[in-house]
């Protein structure tokens, strides 16, 4: 467990490179198949996270770098079509800043096979866009929400939009995306005594609440892991008020660690990426919104989807590209491993 990838599944595959095995799906050299892809389609965002970004924002990516509308859902159908991706979420920076969402939304929702399409957002501006992203074939939507009071919400997004997350949430429920997913990252001595509210509020909403462990992507690199609120002190908050039993359906590849809540129906989730680290079973490969591709969030290095793509690469050429970098990802991300240094990148370049 503390290394960061407990009980991996032997593999009887030849490890390194040349020993990669014939196949046209995204297998690596310890047995796990990528199926998930998250696509991050802008590093901007509306607000200002402490643990994300600093107050004065940070030097975006120039238009040319992202990838266009064309890009994106040139290197998505390769990876539903040829690589066997069956799930796609949509991340950011926000991605409700990109003006063509509903158009990349339609076209992933168009392949064939059909993955799920879903979306990782901070809620602003959803009210107004909930419709039309259902229309072009969303199914789920993940939004984050770190407090439920508006001084502190002004405190950690450096921004007075509380409602305006408050109202996307609601929309979302009413738009049909059930179930609404609500993610909160716990800050010590600042929204670690809302572990109760968050999850009463949820409840009462019928949202799926998420505690998400803070982890160490931020741009000014200060993450400490001492000052982190870990998944055994929330389960131990949220027992003063609530009576957890795990949840008995099966995880799988899932982030999240469930309990349900009061024997039911409600249910609450853990994402421990650090102190229990669920590396043997991920599913996910990872492309940022310029183009490069990550196995890892966690990765100290990247493949160039875009000068490959923009060069007349064909699909099975960027497919055996992808395949190639998958086949060399890391057993797991050491992030407690002696000498762990962070990825130059932030969360907001890199798609949560």
């Amino acid at each position: 467990m503390h290394l960061g990838w407990p009980a991996l599944r032997s593999t009887s595959r030849a490890p390194g490179p040349g020993g990669r095995p014939d196949s046209p799906t995204l297998v690596d050299r310890f047995g796990r198949t990528a199926t998930d892809l998250r696509v991050s389609l802008t590093d901007r965002c509306n607000l200002r996270c402490t643990y994300c970004m600093p107050a004065e924002g940070m030097d975006w990516l120039p238009t040319s770098a992202l990838l266009t509308a064309g890009e994106l859902s040139r290197l998505i159908r390769v990876a539903v079509e040829l690589l066997g991706i069956t799930e796609v979420r949509f991340t950011g920076g926000e991605p409700l800043l990109r003006r063509d969402l509903e158009q990349i939304v339609a076209a992933t929702a168009g392949l064939l096979p059909r993955p799920s399409v879903s979306l990782t957002t901070n809620g602003l501006g959803l009210t107004r866009r909930v419709d039309g992203l259902v229309a072009a074939g969303l199914d789920r939507i993940n939004v984050s929400l770190d407090t439920l009071r508006p001084d502190r919400f002004r405190t950690i997004s450096r921004r007075d939009r509380l409602d305006d997350v408050l109202a996307g949430l609601a929309a979302a429920r009413t738009a049909g995306l059930e179930p609404v997913k609500v993610n909160a990252v716990l800050l010590r001595g600042v929204n670690d005594d809302e572990v109760g509210a968050l999850l009463d509020f949820c409840l009462a909403h019928g949202y799926q609440l998420r505690f998400i462990e803070q982890m160490p992507l931020d741009p000014q690199h200060g993450w400490d892991r001492t000052a982190m609120i870990t998944a055994e002190e929330i389960l131990a908050a949220l027992r003063t008020t609530h009576r957890l039993t795990p949840d008995p359906s099966e995880r799988g590849s899932a982030p999240a660690e469930r309990w349900v809540v009061d024997d039911g129906p409600g249910v609450v989730g853990v994402i421990a990426s650090v102190t229990r680290p669920f590396c043997a079973t991920c599913d996910r490969t990872r492309l940022t919104a310029d183009g490069q591709l990550r196995t890892c969030l966690f990765a100290r290095s990247e493949t160039d989807l875009r000068g490959a793509l923009r060069a007349g690469a064909s699909d099975e050429e960027l497919a055996e590209l992808w395949r190639g970098a998958m086949w060399g990802k890391a057993a797991g991300h050491g992030i407690t491993e002696a000498g762990f240094t962070q990825p130059d990148r932030p969360m907001s370049a890199i798609g949560g």
